[in-house]
């Protein structure tokens, strides 16, 4: 059954989250993307091989994939999709295509490996943004559940196969795979794990000082304590 959490409390601030979170995911990748001759994330590839193949655009490769999953996923689970994946299915692909737009590619070597690795930390920054407040799994994320719950595999298995295999036909595609697929491959995970929980922290705090605020407001006065005008 389909879990609304549009109505749980704070939900503006979980959504506040959830687009930012979205916004520096799709800047992340279009850093790494002004590298590409290090190679670039395995759906990125996959995306970009598309683009070379097809015309159109990256973003709207990356749309038009999402939206195929998604329907594929929903089919699968008999489930309706969520807002917040079909908002994360849009609006990675239009900020990419926007980043992209916008960032000029570096020159230098030492420019380019600056810009990647930290193209890198910010997409895992940007994944523990939008996961942080909950708010609907990426379609990426659904297909692997689909997949995992088809085959009764690890986790970990199906989502390396899923990212083995999308790199592989991205780069038939003509797609650039290099030394950065593999660094963002090893390395993108770990830093998930430190972005997620600071995200959460950071959310948390935000709750408790905005309840905070609440109480304040809607608490009574308590004369002579404080609150008088002398």
């Amino acid at each position: 059954m389909k879990n609304d959490r549009s109505n749980r409390p704070n939900a503006g601030l979980r959504w506040s989250f959830f687009i930012v979170g979205l916004v520096v995911l799709g800047f992340g990748i279009s850093l790494t993307m002004q590298v590409r001759d290090f190679g670039i994330g395995p759906w990125d590839v996959f995306h970009y091989g598309l683009y070379k193949q097809f015309g159109l655009t990256v973003g709207t490769w990356s749309v038009i994939a999402g939206i195929v999953i998604v329907v594929f996923s929903s089919i699968a689970l008999k489930q309706i999709p969520q807002i917040g994946t079909i908002l994360n299915m849009v609006l990675i692909g239009v900020f990419i295509d926007f980043f992209n737009w916008l960032l000029p590619e570096p020159e230098w070597l030492v420019s380019k490996i600056i810009v990647f690795i930290l193209g890198t930390a910010i997409i895992a920054l940007g994944i523990g943004l939008y996961v942080a407040p909950d708010m609907g799994a990426g379609p990426r994320d659904s297909l692997m559940l689909v997949l995992t719950d088809w085959l009764k595999w690890k986790v970990s298995t199906v989502r390396n196969g899923i990212e083995i295999t999308v790199a592989l036909a991205g780069w038939v595609l003509g797609g650039p795979v290099g030394i950065g697929t593999v660094f963002i491959a090893l390395f993108l995970g770990t830093f998930v794990g430190y972005a997620l929980p600071l995200s959460k922290q950071l959310l948390n705090f935000l709750i408790r000082k905005g309840e905070g605020y609440e109480n304040l407001y809607e608490g009574s006065l308590r004369p002579n304590h404080n609150d008088r005008i002398s």
